[in-house]
């Protein structure tokens, strides 16, 4: 089994991006935690990034194919793009979307994912163990999958 971990825009500037909000973790050390827990659990992650709309659509894409499921932390496109939302909803595998902070505490514009309709399930508030839980509920979403195969 191989889970896509994607991350959206700016998260490849944790660690020094807002330090107080985000946390103080870089993204390389959030892949690491999550390779370290994928390997507990038996499974393979992929660890993506990009800053950019059109090659995010262009990984989930060519997931489907190749992936069981994808922990997707799209960022600010969480709220606006529609055109994420419609990949998530057309790749045909459990997708859980991950925020770091409590969008639905922070700014109007941060409490409406666009994305969470389409997804098998949405974390955030909890830092970088929304990732770890997001990868656990992954598996066990893709194992049922399978099963039902």
């Amino acid at each position: 089994m191989k889970i896509l971990i994607l991350h959206g825009p700016n998260l490849n500037l944790l660690g020094s991006r807002e330090p107080s909000i985000y946390g103080n973790l870089t993204l390389e050390q959030i892949n690491g935690q999550l390779s370290e827990l994928a390997a507990e659990l038996g499974v393979a992650v992929a660890c993506r990034q990009s800053n950019h709309e059109g090659e995010l659509i262009d990984i989930l894409q060519e997931a489907a194919g190749e992936m069981s499921a994808v922990v997707f932390n799209p960022g600010a496109y969480a709220h606006y793009s529609y055109a994420l939302r419609d990949t998530v909803a057309a790749i045909g595998i459990p997708t859980i979307e991950v925020h770091l902070t409590n969008i639905h505490a922070r700014e109007d514009f941060r409490r409406c994912s666009v994305i969470a309709p389409a997804a098998s399930g949405q974390i955030s508030g909890l830092g970088a163990n929304g990732y770890l839980l997001a990868l656990r509920a992954a598996v066990e979403l893709a194992s049922a999958r399978e099963d039902r195969h």
